[in-house]
């Protein structure tokens, strides 16, 4: 990598950039600037070279040809692929992210433990250099940001599981004073309570951000270009992820007319000479059309990509009442029950997602639908026609290694035909002898897509669905959503992906503080309510150890309920903030309103900077409906 000189802010040019990894060129001829506090998603099919243009960004591989030029001093932040199993607090290791502040406080707390009251001057003198004095609250706010709760900042690195310690890994990334911020898939092991803390971080994330994610809600609230790898090319476009689906579209419908018009001349032309080349008299000007068709500039034909189409087939017996707990405990044993008292019916056409943070038990309330966790109390009915597709988050973990897809189906069904297999695998795109390959090097998203298949094999007539996405590209996503979006039986769905989710379910149930509820609104009402709520949680972050308190159950977070006599609202500020909200309302309409014109996209300077304006008019909307519901109470 070659290094130029410092700027404030890092800004990122290729020149006849290419990449190889092992004997694949992922990409060639890439050239362009990514400026300064530009938020860019970078997207693309599986194995497009996203992962690995990372990796050439951070100095881990060399370019195969050109150059990739970053300031010299440009300070770069990403997440580790791996959490070591440490004895350090999870705040220590996430505060030492920031290396010098973490140095300055580990001499202060060595000097201490000395009683080297000179050494700890020099301490406190460093740590006042760097403000350093708010570590521990940069650190716990970004620990109950992800999703932490007060009661688990002393706890041992070592002592998480793997989902959490990812979320530890983008903690300490975030800690991290950077220029430069690289986020591979930050999104998959946080629930939506955590994405939509994560959005508004990334949103006052003042350097220069590059993202990889699957999840196109998350991408469009938080990008202003985005980096499309295709073909062995990379093009940037203005603006998020939408409206590069638009540019793309109109790129391709245009590349396709010029092709076809191309086509026509070419054909005209070559007639003229097949003509009239052995003609004396039209021989010169034979000789003009043989020049001007090699001149011509061999537009490239629209190659179709193969749009992906699953789908789950219709179930043979769709009882109306499917499944039904009434006053049901569930949970773990008698010093793990994690939800009390749940009163949940599921019907034939019922679309539920389920909402709250990780380990408030969603995971536990569809275990116990499946079946999998026997109720405490209570009692669980299930309709004798009753048939459930199940995926968990360890089911993608759990198919079998060595085996293939034909494998698996056999061990469900060993009396069917072969050739039925094969069919219904080209299906779900194992075609040929793709079914009979052994899962080992299947990607992770050939692997989950495979899950599926096997549990629409058995027809079900009720889908749980916990965290499907996690290995799925967008394309998928979209099959995904479709598929499920005409699926005839109930679903419940377990998602962080509010694109998804939002497609599917038209129904939202709370799990939080031990209970189970209906949640009076959409996704969007959802997250704003996130934003308003208060955040006691956040101050114990503040403080200085937490280890002293007693562990527990996580804070409450239900709504806040009503004072019995609610202060009276200033009918000024009230009107106030009420026309704050209809202007920027109205100027967010219009800024997409631009966005959503084709003709736009002509011009990328001018879908820049209404992409920018879009962003600032959503967080300054965001801003005054929070300061609306707090004036209402």
């Amino acid at each position: 990598m070659k290094a130029v000189a410092a700027y404030n802010l890092p800004m990122i040019s290729f020149r006849n950039f290419a990449l190889r990894r092992g004997e694949r060129l992922l990409l060639s001829d890439v050239d362009l600037a990514l400026h300064a506090g530009y938020r860019v998603g970078v997207v693309g099919r599986n194995g497009a070279g996203k992962s690995s243009l990372f990796a050439a960004l951070l100095g881990e591989v060399e370019p195969d040809r050109g150059d990739l030029e970053l300031p010299g001093k440009a300070r770069i932040a990403s997440v580790a692929q791996e959490t070591p199993h440490l004895p350090d607090p999870a705040l220590d290791f996430v505060m030492s992210g920031d290396t010098q502040l973490h140095a300055a406080v580990r001499a202060e707390r060595e000097a201490m433990a000395r009683e080297d009251w000179e050494a700890v001057a020099e301490a406190h003198q460093r740590l006042a250099e760097i403000n350093g004095y708010d570590g521990d609250a940069r650190a716990g706010r970004l620990l109950h940001g992800l999703g932490f709760a007060a009661d688990t900042h002393q706890r041992a690195v070592a002592d998480f599981s793997g989902g959490w310690r990812v979320r530890l890994n983008v903690a300490r990334a975030l800690m991290m004073p950077s220029d430069l911020l690289l986020l591979d898939e930050p999104t998959n092991h946080l629930d939506l309570d955590a994405v939509v803390w994560l959005e508004d971080w990334l949103r006052r994330y003042d350097g220069t951000l590059l993202v990889i994610s699957h999840d196109r809600e998350f991408l469009d609230n938080v990008t202003t270009h985005i980096l499309h790898l295709h073909d062995g090319r990379a093009k940037l476009y203005a603006g998020n992820y939408t409206a590069f689906e638009r540019q793309r579209a109109e790129h391709l419908r245009q590349q396709q007319i010029a092709f076809e018009k191309e086509q026509a001349e070419r054909a005209h032309l070559q007639k003229f000479i097949d003509r009239f080349k052995a003609k004396a008299s039209k021989a010169r000007q034979a000789q003009s059309r043989m020049k001007r068709l090699e001149k011509l500039a061999g537009t490239e034909a629209v190659r179709a990509e193969r749009a992906l189409h699953i789908d789950f087939p219709v179930p043979v017996k769709m009882p109306n009442s499917l499944l039904t707990l009434r006053h049901v405990d569930a949970g773990y044993g008698a010093d793990a029950r994690i939800l009390a008292d749940v009163g949940f019916a599921l019907e034939a056409g019922d679309r539920i997602g389920l909402l709250g943070p990780n380990g408030a038990g969603k995971s536990t309330l569809v275990k116990t639908l499946v079946g999998d966790l026997p109720v405490m109390a209570g009692e669980r009915i299930a309709h004798p026609d009753l048939v459930i597709g199940y995926f968990a988050q360890h089911t993608v973990e759990s198919l079998l290694e060595g085996t293939s897809p034909i494998d698996h189906l056999k061990a469900i069904s060993p009396e069917t035909a072969t050739q039925d297999f094969r069919n219904f695998l080209g299906r779900w795109q194992f075609p040929g002898d793709r079914a009979f390959e052994a899962i080992d090097n299947f990607s992770g998203g050939e692997k989950a897509r495979l899950a599926l298949a096997l549990i629409a094999w058995r027809k079900p007539n009720v889908l749980l669905l916990d965290e499907p996405t996690n290995h799925l590209d967008l394309e998928m996503r979209e099959a995904l959503a479709e598929a499920l979006s005409d699926f005839d039986g109930a679903i419940v769905m377990v998602s962080h992906d509010r694109h998804l989710i939002g497609l599917v379910c038209d129904e939202f149930w709370r799990v939080h503080d031990g209970t189970v509820a209906a949640f009076n609104g959409d996704l969007d009402e959802y997250a704003a309510w996130l934003r308003a709520r208060p955040v006691d949680a956040a101050k114990a972050g503040e403080e200085k150890s937490s280890a002293e308190k007693p562990a527990g159950k996580p804070a409450p977070q239900a709504t806040p309920k009503p004072a019995a006599k609610p202060a009276k609202v200033n009918p000024h500020k009230l009107k106030e903030a009420e026309a704050e909200v209809a202007r920027l309302s109205a100027q967010l309409a219009e800024c997409e309103a631009a966005l959503s014109d084709p003709a736009v996209y002509s011009d990328a300077e001018k879908v820049a900077a209404l992409g920018c304006e879009q962003m600032q008019l959503r967080a300054a909307l965001e801003a005054a409906e929070d300061a609306l519901l707090v004036l209402y109470g």
